[in-house]
């Protein structure tokens, strides 16, 4: 199930990819899951975004009984 994020002023997608799953590379993620609002590059306050379920990755240093 995908949670929703709702924009404050001044959002962008990489500072919402941050706040929601802690790191800007799943600004894609959020990207493929909203494309009506791909063309915005700034937000204003009160846009819901979904925000999809990101599969955790395995370490390639742990153990494979570990994964």
């Amino acid at each position: 199930m995908s949670k929703t994020y709702t924009t404050i002023q001044g959002d962008m997608w990489d500072l919402i990819a941050y706040k929601v799953y802690g790191n800007e590379v799943y600004m894609t993620d959020l990207l493929e899951a909203n494309e009506q609002y791909k063309a915005t590059s700034v937000f204003p306050a009160g846009v819901v975004l979904t925000c999809p379920e990101i599969p955790v990755k395995r370490s390639r240093i742990a153990p494979p009984w570990k994964g």
